[in-house]
């Protein structure tokens, strides 16, 4: 019996919006949908994206709504081999040109004014820094969303450390990449290797997806056929990004990134929200039925102030000039739990780094609290074994990280495992304010050739619940001090609450399990148990390093 799958094709065009197939440079015609509520040239807002420009799953009908109401005129298109636009399926190769020759459609409108803005999630924010790399002089200003310039398969969107296989990326590719439509279908994740339930999935539908063998293969696409953003003719940016992003990480190495080089850093703005990539909010997890947008109207109107507010105050500055840009925050950043801030520079110019030292590492296989986290760096040297077994592998917090607030879950059981380590600081006398990037230090070894690590930074409550605050991973190759970036974060630890580190050498279904040997993991049937070493003290000091904010006057953070 094949493998069940879901076709899912094209929904509707609209009725108020003109669709047109705009043809590019090689002659195929990308399908293009304009939104607009007056006749007098207008700035253009343009977002290009492969989820079907007319689905419930984008609600592009919606946000046009917002955009032609401020005086904008709005274009939707399906990216090339997508849906409703002609070409060949393959992410991330084509957009340069195509996001120019676009562009210089928009020019020649009667309804545009001849400048033009772009706007978008994921990888409609990709499609905007193709658009920087094609360097068109009609592009003024961009707004990526929880995005990066580098989310290209065969490329770390993490960190700049090796990184384990993400799968759930892979698994994407599988799903959106194949032909113009998208496949709804549950790969069988216990096969042995695991590129079999992929296969199987291929054969029922009879089309494979080609990005999908560029990251079994490891094979990395030349994303850009122009300068690479970061060396191409600055714009104006709005960084949108989610602290609970699965490519935050990413996201916020853009921003750095940016900040440092002249010409870029006197036009990059920051907008932080705590918000995970499908764009749920920190205030709302776990999210109930009426506050999930995907199903709920009055949820998604909501949402909506929230999504375009920015980016139409962004654009009236940059695009329209009927604002000044003193009127824009040079950072706007959420501290979850505590609400809206701003600030002249990210990190805050008060925040500082501060040091936690992972001390009693005996305890830390044991449950909650398990092993400390303190100021100074144990007397002498002491470590700690746990194993890695690709036959009980730990659980990702969530299977879809997308969607990572959408249920927050507690994490307390997979921290009392004995298979993973976990180190608790003391709770919080008064408010401890996370305000910057966060990162581990991990010294180990282990049996294997190569393993991989899991950490997770958690907010243990007082009544004995762990969620989520950031994560990060990177594969080891060799013994030694390992650092795995967390990302960035502006979150409130509350008074009674402590934070707590937890290592492990596995994140199934999120990240594909390690081989325990050099062969690929994707095609090997008898992966190799494990046995990792994580060492601490004065010769080797692993630790937590995090980013606060002073306490106020008065109260005492740690409790001590």
């Amino acid at each position: 019996m094949s493998l069940a799958f879901e076709r899912v094709a094209a929904q509707p065009v609209p009725d108020h919006a003109q669709q047109h197939m705009v043809r590019m440079r090689d002659g195929v015609r990308l399908a293009t949908d304009v939104y607009r509520a007056g006749s007098a040239p207008a700035p253009t807002v343009l977002v290009r994206l492969p989820y079907d420009k007319n689905s419930r799953y984008v609600f592009f009908e919606n946000v046009a709504e917002r955009f032609t109401a401020r005086g904008y005129v709005m274009v939707v298109q399906d990216v090339r081999g997508k849906f409703r636009s002609q070409g060949h399926t393959l992410g991330w190769t084509g957009e340069v040109d195509d996001g120019y020759d676009t562009l210089d459609w928009i020019t020649r409108q009667p309804w545009s004014d001849g400048i033009v803005g772009m706007f978008g999630d994921s990888y409609y924010g990709f499609t905007q820094w193709s658009a920087v790399s094609s360097q068109h002089p009609a592009l003024r200003a961009i707004v990526p969303r929880v995005t990066s310039t580098n989310i290209v398969p065969g490329t770390a969107a993490y960190a700049a450390a090796r990184q384990p296989v993400w799968l759930e990326g892979a698994d994407y590719q599988a799903h959106i990449w194949i032909d113009n439509d998208t496949y709804d279908f549950e790969p069988d994740l216990s096969k042995r290797p695991l590129i079999a339930a992929y296969e199987e999935a291929f054969a029922a539908i009879g089309k494979r997806s080609a990005g999908f063998d560029l990251i079994v293969g490891d094979i990395e696409l030349p994303a850009y056929n122009g300068p690479h953003p970061y060396d191409a003719r600055p714009v104006p940016v709005l960084h949108c990004v989610g602290w609970f992003d699965n490519l935050g990480i990413a996201h916020m190495h853009d921003y750095t990134e940016l900040a440092k080089r002249p010409g870029w850093a006197a036009v990059q703005y920051l907008d932080a929200d705590a918000i995970d990539h499908e764009n749920y909010f920190l205030e709302n997890a776990p999210v109930g039925p009426a506050n999930d947008h995907m199903t709920d109207e009055d949820a998604l109107t909501r949402l909506l102030d929230a999504y375009t507010g920015p980016a139409l105050d962004f654009f009236d500055v940059f695009l329209k000039g009927t604002a000044h840009p003193d009127t824009l925050p040079r950072v706007r950043w959420k501290l979850g739990h505590a609400g809206s801030r701003v600030a002249s520079t990210w990190p805050p110019p008060e925040a500082v780094a501060r040091d936690w030292y992972l001390g009693t590492p005996h305890a830390a296989t044991g449950p909650l609290p398990g092993g400390t986290l303190g100021e100074l760096p144990s007397p002498g040297p002491e470590s700690v074994t746990w194993r890695y077994d690709p036959d009980h592998l730990v659980p990702s917090a969530v299977t879809n990280t997308f969607m990572l607030l959408h249920d927050h879950p507690d994490e307390s059981a997979t921290a009392d495992r004995d298979d993973v380590l976990v180190f608790t600081g003391p709770a919080a006398a008064g408010p401890l304010d996370l305000a910057g990037p966060v990162h581990a230090v991990l010294h180990t070894e282990s049996t294997t050739p190569t393993h991989d690590l899991f950490v997770r930074l958690l907010d243990l409550a007082p009544d004995g619940t762990a969620r989520l605050v950031l994560r990060g991973c990177a594969q080891a190759d060799a013994a030694g001090a390992h650092e795995i970036e967390l990302g960035h974060t502006g979150y409130r630890l509350r008074p009674g609450h402590r934070l707590a580190l937890m290592v492990a050498g596995s994140d199934f279904p999120n990240h594909l399990p390690n081989s325990g040997t050099t062969e690929n993991p994707w095609l090997t049937t008898a992966p190799k148990a494990g046995v990792q070493t994580l060492r601490t003290g004065p010769a080797y000091p692993s630790r937590l390093r995090l980013t606060v904010l002073p306490p106020a006057p008065g109260t005492d953070p740690d409790g001590e």
